[in-house]
């Protein structure tokens, strides 16, 4: 169903563009049917990209799911700005009908004079083109650029002095599959090594796809650096496949363990305090729901605790348990404006620091990119979460 509906919605958008930068712009004949076939061409990219990968698996799909989501980049944008130059060709609308209207013609005959109509479609659609190419260029340049590394200091309650300038390494949304491999692991990797964590949180949708596909792109996570280790909770990417075990089987393997509604104890001489995670809301789909009861049990309540946990908004719950601090990504930070609202919508928080109750949140944008390779207002990122009592 979510297919049938994404499919219409992407439809209607190209049918608009089509109409706006083709239909409204060039006169019946061959320029407006090869105009046609090459935006065609692009849809078909652009539902290839979305779905294929999930029918047929990620190897062999980069060279359609490239074409087809810098499209999605710029069919949204294209979209945007044509809308918001509808009100200019309403206004402009008793000007182009004191036109008088010329005869329709063809290629291959002397084309009439351009008219007002024609003018105004053609200014509107090389303004629209000119505005979504250079936002999307911009936004391609970020999303694949690296990711920042911010420094985020966090006060808690309870921790015990000898934990001050505990440094946690928190990374989200990695998502490797069709448009990143292992040179994005790798860089991570060496960004989290240069900021020398003490413990490194990888809080879900590290993958979008299986182990045999992908597992040579997560393989440099095996050289995390952190003396305290490295851990993982699940995203609800992770549940897209029939693979989550055997991630989770490898991730362990390769030195990332997984939280998957439990916790362990973080010391330093004789203090501690209490590290758990949840598994995705998603994976109620899995039979492998998020248990808070699980995931708390025996944690010391003298003692902070900090709950891995993909989704912001879980953090009710975890306040209505009494954790001390939730790390979360899954939002990206909304990725691409303007759809910061939409997620915001359905999300407590969108990025960085926020509290809810007497729980503390810090949600990251995440290092990766989902859909269009763009990010616009919402630069990648990992943090190094600083602990200080």
């Amino acid at each position: 169903m979510f297919f049938v509906l994404l499919a219409t919605v992407l439809a209607l958008m190209n049918a608009y563009v089509w109409k706006r930068l083709i239909k409204d712009t060039t006169r019946p004949g061959r320029t407006r049917w090869v105009f046609t076939a090459m935006l065609l061409g692009l849809a078909v990219l652009l539902i290839a990209a979305v779905v294929m990968p999930r029918v047929t698996g990620v190897r062999g799909s980069a060279w359609y799911a490239w074409p087809g989501l810098v499209w999605l980049g710029l069919l949204v944008y294209l979209f945007l700005t044509l809308l918001v130059l509808e009100p200019v060709r309403l206004a402009l609308r008793g000007w182009v009908k004191r036109q008088p209207k010329e005869t329709t013609a063809v290629d291959d005959a002397p084309p009439p004079a351009l008219n007002r109509r024609m003018f105004l479609a053609r200014a509107s659609a090389v303004a629209a083109g000119a505005a979504s190419v250079g936002l999307v260029g911009v936004g391609a340049a970020t999303g694949m650029g690296p990711p920042a590394l911010l420094q985020v200091p966090v006060r808690l309650r309870r921790l015990d002095p000898a934990f001050g300038g505990f440094r946690i390494a928190l990374v989200s949304d990695i998502h490797l599959g069709p448009l990143a491999g292992r040179a994005h692991t790798e860089r991570i990797v060496d960004i989290i090594n240069g900021a020398k964590p003490d413990l490194v949180a990888i809080v879900g949708d590290l993958v979008d796809g299986t182990v045999a596909e992908l597992g040579s792109a997560a393989a440099p996570l095996r050289d995390l650096v952190a003396p305290e280790g490295a851990f993982f909770v699940t995203g609800n990417h992770e549940y897209f496949n029939d693979d989550t075990d055997a991630w989770l089987t490898e991730l362990d393997r390769l030195g990332v363990h997984p939280l998957r509604n439990e916790n362990t104890v973080i010391r330093r001489g004789g203090a501690a305090f209490d590290l758990a995670g949840v598994t995705d809301i998603a994976g109620r789909r899995r039979d492998d729901p998020p248990d808070f009861d699980r995931a708390l049990d025996g944690v010391d309540g003298s003692r902070p605790t900090i709950l891995l946990a993909h989704q912001p908004v879980l953090v009710s719950q975890a306040a209505a348990r009494g954790v001390d601090l939730q790390l979360s990504g899954h939002t990206h930070g909304g990725q691409i404006w303007p759809f910061h609202y939409v997620v915001r919508m359905v999300q407590p928080s969108l990025a960085g620091l926020s509290t809810v109750d007497d729980t503390q949140l810090y949600v990251t944008r995440g290092a990766g990119l989902w859909g269009p390779p763009v990010r616009i207002g919402a630069p990648p990122d990992i943090t190094v979460v600083t602990l200080e009592p």
